[in-house]
């Protein structure tokens, strides 16, 4: 298998494959590849050589990468933020690429693809349907607006859409999978310095937007553009706007293509936006403005130079505030800014009106993707700690288990972006009940005021509407004309006072919306999930708990199997769902060497810590621990080691085959067989598949008449839950677990079982009933996606492997 990416999410990937799943994945893109071509045959390419893969598609969609992964592409593709993989127009050429790689890879009907977005279908309808015609080519016909109920139909067994409140309402009864946010204003006021920047920076950009009204479009616009990326930046930080304006060597000469500015004043959804000073759109603005107009330019950078860390810049002063109080609260903020200037600049004042008894931990796009993963990873989850990013962290790492709030320093100018944000810490796997999320913006800015009022305001209220986001229409032309035209076509009243009024502009962009959103509703209801039950689902996942066992199966297991290996696991008396576990080298050193290594790979041991691995096996993980499910392969180490060894060493076996304890739990005397049972499943048109499972058998032996298997929940309750009352003499114990094995008479060749023995008899009917069960349950499922089912079958292959016997005598009171 392979997924297809972003790269900043490769990473996040591979570790959810190996963690949830223990699937060991390669990640493949510029920085590995050659690393993996060394590993490797020299005749095998590395789609051939690593069944695993995670890809950035970004590497992978190149003319130079694409067709060997073709050439080799796995039978299972699953792309995700497929979204950004969307037929595009002639300028978004690195969309167009990806979407024509998925369109090759769907040209083979066999090959199995899974498409993932978070990101809702908003009413761009040709780009809707190019994603459905990857799964089926006559899906990019559809009218989506006038659908049969038969294509309707069709189309829900292929597209799946779950919104958070559809799990909130199917979650387990009594358990909270998400925190409840709660939003709020946090706002400042402008000093009378900082407001003197403004209203300068202000009025100089209307008089060069002003003035270029009668000049040529290229021209024009570069003005527009540059009006607003020095808004922004002046209205960031003085460091932002001190880097965006400092000195350069010249004016650029301009090119006679319009230049594309956009990722410097506007968030993109599908990407990571720029977080540099925005001095390319300065700079050609610059270009355009006679001498005089630069001079004044430049008054404006040593305005604000002076405006540097001095209590002028209440905006910070107030930010700090905000962030003491969010600390005292109990929250961990993460403060989110626009530009790397400004990052640096509130992560510098934090860190000195904080002190060191809180970590402050600065993040930006000039950091690499792997030390931004290791920088998260380095802050102690047991101190109080604050992050200042830029929208470099807003998708790919998992911030929910050190974060639960966020300031927006800068409000995004997209509300897709600040619902990525927010996102960081509302999301599952919060282990805080509460997540705050804090719009901060000044009381007379007009900048954040024209924001709030033409984006995040029409938000807010379409969420409460809708009960979910609809992204602002796309484009980020037409944002910036709505903001420009919020900022820029205003008209003065008495006093001076700047006076927003809806332009035409601004009404048409809120229009177009409002359209998104309608369309929205309509898809809520049209796409409404039929196809899956989630009632069907739960049952099938709890069928499963009860073979692979549970979370509470799981603990008990790793429990068990450390007492018995000298491995010290304590509870944390902090959390009592988590688990402490030496791991240092004294206490490793015992351990069969097996165990020894994948404990030592697993145990994170910094030199700031404690040699101790904090676990869990419940999710959401708490805070600061690592989730160990059943396929962690820690859990598999263990599994493996016990079970090899207690097939191959016998009574010197750490874990025994046989026992016996004298119990209240039963009032015959009653054996439990724990059985490896393997089955083929026959599928049409396709080679059979093995499979095996372990069951067990429960039934009361040396009876008279005839043998009753127990009922299957009730010999795995027997199996977990007896508890012995009495030590029983060990010869004792030997004597009646002989005479239960000699009962089963467990023959050598398998031609011979199953005959003539009625302990056999009953085994062999138990695993055929077993077999329809399992036969019905893939039924159920093949037939939910529309597969053939008639035709399937589970076939048992006997004999079982009999791999243990737990004897259970019952205690009697004379």
């Amino acid at each position: 298998m392979a997924v297809l990416c972003p790269p900043y999410l490769c990473d996040q990937w591979e570790k959810e494959l190996r963690e949830k799943f223990n699937l060991e994945g390669v990640v493949i893109r510029s920085s590995t590849i050659s690393r993996l071509e060394r590993h490797k045959p020299v005749n095998r390419s590395i789609y051939e050589h690593y069944p695993i893969q995670v890809i950035s598609i970004d590497w992978v969609k190149s003319e130079r990468n694409r067709y060997q992964f073709l050439q080799f592409c796995p039978e299972l593709v699953i792309v995700d933020e497929v979204h950004g993989a969307a037929e595009a127009g002639a300028r978004n050429q690195k969309q167009q690429q990806r979407h024509q790689l998925l369109r090759e890879i769907a040209q083979d009907e066999k090959r199995h693809l899974i498409l993932l977005t978070a990101t809702p279908h908003s009413g761009i309808e040709a780009a809707f349907r190019s994603i459905l015609g990857l799964l089926r080519p006559e899906f990019r016909e559809l009218d989506m607006s006038s659908l049969t109920e038969s294509q309707r139909i069709e189309l829900a067994r292929h597209f799946v859409q779950r919104t958070r409140r559809d799990i909130e309402h199917d979650w387990e009864e009594g358990q909270q999978c998400f925190p409840k946010r709660i939003p709020a204003d946090v706002t400042y006021s402008l000093s009378n310095a900082y407001h003197s920047l403004f209203k300068e920076t202000y009025q100089f950009c209307f008089e060069i937007v002003r003035s270029g009204e009668g000049m040529e479009e290229r021209k024009r616009r570069v003005r527009y553009w540059g009006a607003l990326a020095l808004l922004r930046a002046v209205m960031s930080s003085p460091a932002a706007a001190v880097a965006a304006l400092k000195k350069r060597a010249g004016a650029p000469e301009l090119g006679e293509e319009e230049p594309d500015f956009g990722s410097f004043i506007f968030e993109p959804t599908d990407e990571l936006s720029d977080d540099e000073a925005p001095t390319p759109p300065i700079e050609e603005f610059e270009a355009t403005l006679p001498e005089s107009d630069r001079r004044r330019l430049r008054r404006l950078a040593r305005s604000a130079r002076e405006l540097l860390h001095s209590e002028a810049d209440t905006k910070l002063t107030a930010c700090v505030e905000t962030v003491r109080s969010l600390l005292q609260e109990g929250f961990h903020p993460i403060i989110w800014c626009r530009y790397v200037a400004t990052a640096e600049y509130v992560g510098e004042a934090l860190r000195h009106a904080l002190g060191d008894g809180v970590q402050v931990t600065v993040i930006t796009g000039r950091i690499g993707e792997e030390e931004r993963r290791l920088m998260i990873e380095a802050i102690d989850p047991e101190r109080p700690r604050v992050l200042v990013a830029t929208d470099c962290l807003s998708e790919g790492i998992n911030l929910q288990e050190k974060f639960s709030a966020v300031l927006h320093y800068d409000l995004p100018w997209n509300p897709n972006r600040m619902e990525q944000r927010e996102g960081r810490v509302d999301r599952y796997g919060q282990t805080a009940p509460q997540v705050k999320t804090l719009r901060f913006f000044g009381r007379d800015n007009p900048v954040d005021g024209a924001v709030i009022e033409v984006l995040l305001n029409k938000a807010r209220e379409i969420h409460k509407a809708l009960g979910t986001y609809v992204p602002v229409p796309e484009e980020s032309e037409s944002v910036m004309e709505a903001v420009f035209n919020s900022l820029f076509r205003r008209a003065r009243s008495q006093g001076q006072q700047l006076v927003l009024f809806e332009e035409e502009a601004v009404k048409e962009f809120h229009r177009r919306w409002d359209l998104d959103v309608e369309q929205e509703r309509i898809n809520r209801t049209r796409f409404a999930q039929r196809a899956l039950k989630p009632e069907e689902v739960r049952r099938e996942l709890k069928a499963v708990d009860r073979v692979l066992g549970d979370p509470d199966a799981v603990r008990e297991f790793v429990l068990s199997a450390a007492q018995r290996l000298g491995l010290s696991i304590r509870r944390d008396p902090k959390d009592v769902n988590v688990f402490l576990i030496d791991v240092s080298d004294e206490s490793l050193r015992s351990l069969p060497d097996p165990i020894h290594t994948e404990f030592a790979h697993h145990a994170p041991l910094t030199a700031r810590h404690a040699p101790t691995w904090r676990i869990s096996f419940v999710s959401p993980t708490p805070e600061g621990a690592e989730y160990v499910g059943r396929n962690h392969r820690v859990v598999t180490a263990l599994a493996r080691y016990l079970l090899e060894e207690s097939l191959t060493k016998g009574k010197d076996a750490v874990a025994s085959r046989c026992g016996m304890l004298r119990t209240r739990a039963v009032e015959l005397l009653t054996a439990l067989l724990l059985l490896r049972v393997r089955y083929l499943i026959e599928i049409p048109e396709r080679s059979p598949l093995l499979s095996e499972e372990v069951l067990v058998v429960g039934y009361h032996p040396l009876s008279d008449g005839p043998v009753a298997a127990l009922d299957e929940d009730e010999a795995l309750q027997l199996l977990a839950k007896a508890e012995p009352v009495a030590s029983v003499p060990l010869a004792e114990k030997r004597e009646l677990v002989a005479m239960v094995l000699e009962e089963i008479d467990w023959p050598k060749k398998s031609d011979a079982w199953g005959r003539e023995n009625p302990i056999q008899e009953m085994i062999h009917a138990r695993i055929v009933q077993r077999a329809k069960a399992l036969e019905e349950s893939h039924k159920r499922i093949r037939k939910a996606v529309s597969l053939r089912v008639r035709e399937l079958q589970v076939m048992p292959q006997f004999p079982p492997d009999f791999l243990g016997l737990l004897v259970l005598q019952p205690d009697v009171v004379l």
